[in-house]
């Protein structure tokens, strides 16, 4: 730590003179709950430390990222291992095959993955290669769903967007998005034969949790099928954390195209996008379809990514569902109890966190309800509240409660017990 910079505030102060916002992503700003951020030094399990020695307990984890929690000795050892062979090559190595072979082998109709060095560009270049197989312009998309930051796809997102308030993005041309179709989230359109694919999260996970309704995926499947466009399931939340095979093996429909990222880097950046061999062959070298990346397939960010699938079954994801799912109910619980109405939605071990004030609120099925609740302002209070207890949720009311395989029953039972408290003091103050 550099010598004279001792607390939270220092550091954002000498980040804001360096860094646009001081931040690195906007919603790590603290400007939709207000307050200055914390700049955490460590973590390790389910606990990260900040600059002032505070210790929190995080139900952040890099947004989903840790899925064994942070600083896991397996991941470690296999960063430590890859990286003293060398960091990157810009040529082939074994460790993004294994990972691919890895990847492949759990997602039931997956046959090829491309690796990139996120989130946002796995689903950029899946959309491409969707646009250039089918030699149509128009994508469909959601209300609320957040795929990145692609100028096509920042249009009508969830996740930090929809925290600052923003319809999109200051900088993209209307001519970007002029091919974009957004429709609300858990109603299936009718497509045109111009549409080249429907994106789509397979649980939406950036407008606080919605779940999809029963036949709503199906029916995206189908109607696909009909005009001959292109499903893509954005996985890059719940790709290997709703279950060993993801969503499609959770929820039993199969998408055209998957796009990956956190869990499959270990914690380290990577995305990853894939399909059928026939769909994947119109990529470049192969085909029309141009993608490239220095750094896709880093031997680190495989070697990390690896680790993680090695070291999960699906016992464990099952474990994993059952411990979130109670944590839900327990943490609802308490915060109903104390004053607050509270509604904690949960889709195997993804779980959201709405907060009103009592009243007569239900859970929400796409972005409009998310907005209402998100409207009342409560969230800012309960996340501070909850910070002063040295719990760490997400800054911001949009995001979701991510429970990795580090936390124990003691640590979540802990954050109940804060989640009641809170919304004590809280009520109190309406």
């Amino acid at each position: 730590m550099a010598e004279g910079t001792t607390t939270n505030a220092g550091w954002f102060e000498r980040a804001t003179a360096v860094i646009p916002g001081g931040v690195d992503s906007p919603v790590r700003s603290f400007r939709s709950v207000g307050g200055t951020p914390y700049t955490v030094v460590e973590g390790h399990g389910a606990l990260v430390r900040d600059v002032e020695g505070t210790e929190y307990l995080d139900l952040v984890q890099s947004y989903g990222a840790s899925l064994l929690g942070h600083a896991h000795p397996v991941v470690i050892e296999a960063i430590r291992t890859a990286a003293l062979k060398g960091t990157t090559f810009g040529a082939p190595t074994p460790g993004e095959v294994l990972l691919a072979e890895a990847i492949v082998a759990r997602v039931p109709g997956l046959e090829q993955v491309r690796f990139v060095s996120s989130g946002t560009e796995a689903v950029m270049s899946a959309v491409r290669l969707a646009r250039g197989a089918t030699g149509r312009d128009k994508i469909v998309k959601f209300d609320g769903c957040y795929h990145g930051h692609a100028d096509h796809l920042l249009v009508a997102g969830g996740s930090g967007v929809a925290e600052l308030g923003l319809p999109g993005s200051a900088g993209v041309p209307l001519a970007a998005v002029a091919d974009t179709i957004v429709a609300p989230y858990n109603q299936v359109p009718t497509l045109s034969d111009d549409v080249a694919c429907v994106l789509v999260e397979p649980v939406a996970a950036n407008m606080n949790l919605v779940k999809p309704v029963a036949g709503f995926l199906e029916g995206l499947r189908a109607e696909c099928d009909r005009v001959g466009a292109l499903l893509i399931f954005d996985e890059v939340i719940t790709g290997f954390r709703l279950s060993q095979g993801g969503a499609a093996e959770f929820t039993g429909v199969t998408p055209d195209l998957w796009c990956f990222g956190k869990v499959i880097g270990g914690g380290l950046p990577v995305g990853a996008f894939g399909g059928s061999a026939a769909l994947l062959a119109s990529l470049a070298p192969a085909g029309p379809v141009y993608q490239a990346g220095t750094l896709s397939g880093n031997p680190l960010a495989t070697a990390a990514g690896l680790a993680v699938l090695s070291s999960v079954t699906a016992a464990d994801y099952e474990e994993l569902a059952n411990r979130a799912q109670r944590f839900g109910r327990d943490l609802c619980g308490a915060i109903r109890d104390g004053g607050l109405w509270a509604c904690v939605p949960a889709v195997g071990p993804l779980l959201g966190l709405y907060v009103a004030p009592p009243g007569d609120w239900s859970a929400p099925s796409d972005y409009a309800g998310a907005k209402v609740i998100a409207d009342t302002g409560i969230y800012p209070a309960f996340f501070h509240a909850m910070l002063r207890r040295r719990v760490a949720l997400a800054p911001g009311a949009y995001e979701i409660l991510f429970v990795s395989m580090a936390h124990t029953d003691a640590e979540l039972d802990r954050v109940v017990t804060a989640a009641g408290e809170v919304a004590v003091e809280v009520a109190r103050e309406l």
